[in-house]
């Protein structure tokens, strides 16, 4: 949704009939259910500065498990639709997107405004997705492309109308999976990467930088955009500290398909709880599941801890303060609801390059 895990991959499962409909790799990108301690750890553990170096083809990396080999940077790119733009956002932000033959990922809002019309640009080469919201195999394969990236292991999946990496082998096509994702519609996935998916944080956006960094031999502004992220969110992290933890909780009120009681998509667990940690935060919903926050009810919202409202969004036209005076109204007992307290994100949120934006929004709401 990845990231918007549309609500699928970021972590969360629903029907697929759904996911296109949120074009979330945002949620998938959000991760599944972890422990509610799984993102703080993951926060105070200061990984050593990405360090560039210029890639030396032919490179052989291992993606899920898979030992894919590059001759050279590859030039004709098909991004897979996945509901995520945790692909898309990170080419730009990488200046590779013109590396790019055909893109089927969009999402029509952004907290960098600017990403909109640049994926807007980015050429789709007439993709038409299928019932299950994906490029179907032989459109894949009419492109010729030397590379398909899918945002989850399940997008290569056969029964979905997708091509698969065997079928890219044999046609002599390179692919690629974001690599906390490898066990997200992979049920053999391996014992690693089912680890890395239900770990998901802020640190697996950064994965997916530096991983293409290398293919494309872009190391340096891979590294470069990694090592600023982290050095802002240390310093948010270092206002924060000595503060007092508010709840947070963070809704999506379009998205009440993924509730099975029709309320708002509540975000929990993985990405979800990093993004809120990191900015000096509890989610009162940490450590769900995506089962488990799909049937959070009225009742389990009423009786939530809530000092900051978030409210995400995803689609054009929808308003924050409209949705949060409606939720203020509804669950008059928040302490947020008393005090107003609310902030929104749209795809910071997800998997994807742009989570700083979140912490430092949800931090600012959190004084």
């Amino acid at each position: 949704m990845s990231s918007l895990d549309g609500a699928r991959r970021a972590g969360r499962l629903i029907p697929r009939v759904l996911v296109s409909v949120v074009l979330f790799a945002a949620v998938a990108a959000c991760g599944i259910g972890s422990s509610p301690s799984a993102g703080r750890q993951a926060a105070t553990s200061a990984p050593p500065p990405a360090v560039a170096k210029p890639t030396t083809y032919p490179l052989t990396i291992d993606n899920c498990g898979r030992k894919v080999t590059f001759d050279a940077p590859p030039k004709r790119v098909v991004l897979l639709n996945g509901t995520s733009v945790a692909e898309v956002e990170s080419f730009i932000v990488l200046g590779i997107q013109d590396h790019i033959l055909a893109n089927s990922q969009s999402y029509e809002v952004s907290d960098d405004p600017s990403f909109v019309d640049r994926i807007k640009a980015i050429p789709r080469a007439n993709l038409k997705l299928n019932e299950n919201f994906e490029v179907p195999r032989e459109q894949v394969l009419a492109l010729k492309p030397d590379l398909v990236v899918s945002t989850w292991a399940g997008g290569f999946d056969d029964k979905i109308g997708s091509v698969t990496r065997d079928q890219l082998d044999a046609a002599g096509i390179k692919s690629f999976v974001t690599p906390s994702n490898c066990a997200n519609g992979d049920l053999n996935a391996r014992p690693e990467d089912k680890e890395r998916y239900e770990k998901q944080s802020v640190e697996s956006s950064y994965e997916l930088l530096l991983s293409l960094g290398e293919i494309f031999d872009v190391q340096q502004r891979a590294a470069d955009q990694v090592n600023k992220a982290r050095a802002d969110i240390a310093a948010i992290r270092k206002e924060v500290a000595g503060r007092e933890r508010k709840h947070v909780l963070v809704v999506y009120p379009g998205m009440s398909m993924m509730n099975n009681n029709g309320l708002p998509a509540v975000f929990g667990g993985g990405l979800s709880d990093d993004i809120v940690d990191r900015a000096g935060g509890v989610n009162p919903f940490a450590g769900k599941t995506n089962t488990q926050l799909a049937e959070i009810n009225a009742e389990a919202l009423a009786s939530a801890q809530v000092d900051v409202l978030v409210v995400g969004l995803f689609q054009p036209g929808e308003k924050a303060d409209v949705m949060a005076q409606d939720l203020f109204a509804k669950f008059p007992y928040w302490q947020a609801s008393k005090s107003k307290t609310f902030t929104s994100v749209s795809d910071s949120f997800y998997l994807g390059p742009l989570n700083t934006v979140a912490i430092r929004k949800i931090a600012d709401a959190a004084r």
